[in-house]
């Protein structure tokens, strides 16, 4: 019969440990819910010594809210290969695997942390919206975005924020349909930019030229089709 012996942590080691503990906790309840006593015994040492790696939970919750920050942005990183379509649609699957695994945790960051949530939880969220927008440029190919694009890019990125939120509420609606829907959300936003602006409609007219007809943004093509009454006969 062996007998375990606990490893001492170094100080980063046992940092990332709780702040990882805390994500987890975060992840399945508000942060308003999750007691230091909690994320101690989870962790499996005493409430003092959670103190002395992090002053109080707002500090430990900052720390949890920087991780899961970098890996929200990180969702959106994407090989800029193939068709756009395709592309923000794999984005969108990552993006709700995360909504999905971290549930209230995910709700939290978007609506700012906790009540007494700092100023730094505040720039931490919109790193993440810039990262997103950032990145969507970077599929486009476009470096120096025209205003209209600016506005598209960023309001399919809070789109996608408020359906997400809304979409915690109750799941009801299959989540691969919504992934689909953003993508299609994306398409109509730029195509009703383009019939406004004519070198929205040249970025538009690029991006379609290399869209498969079975792809995601063909699909829309069709569904949409399908909406507009074929010509009547008079008999």
């Amino acid at each position: 019969m062996t007998t375990g012996v606990r490893r001492r942590m170094g100080v980063e080691e046992r940092r990332q440990q709780l702040i990882g503990v805390a994500l987890e906790l975060f992840s399945h309840r508000s942060p308003d819910d999750v007691s230091i006593d909690e994320i101690a015994a989870a962790a499996g040492i005493s409430r003092p010594l959670v103190y002395h790696y992090f002053p109080g939970k707002l500090s430990l919750y900052e720390a949890a809210l920087r991780r899961a920050a970098d890996e929200l942005a990180e969702r959106f990183v994407e090989p800029q290969d193939g068709p756009l379509g395709a592309r923000l649609l794999r984005v969108m699957g990552r993006y709700f695997a995360f909504v999905d695994e971290h549930g209230p945790g995910f709700s939290a960051l978007l609506r700012g942390g906790p009540p007494a949530g700092s100023s730094r939880a505040n720039a931490m969220i919109d790193e993440v919206r810039q990262a997103a927008y950032e990145q969507i440029l970077l599929h486009i190919g476009v470096q120096h975005p025209p205003a209209r694009l600016e506005l598209v890019v960023r309001s399919w990125v809070s789109l996608a924020e408020s359906t997400a939120l809304l979409w915690l509420d109750g799941r009801r609606i299959p989540r691969a349909e919504l992934e689909l829907q953003l993508v299609h959300d994306f398409a109509a936003l730029a195509a009703v930019s383009a019939a406004y602006d004519a070198e929205m409609a040249g970025i538009l007219v690029r991006i379609l030229a290399g869209e498969p007809a079975d792809g995601p943004f063909g699909e829309l093509v069709g569904r949409l089709a399908a909406l507009v009454p074929g010509p009547r006969e008079d008999g």
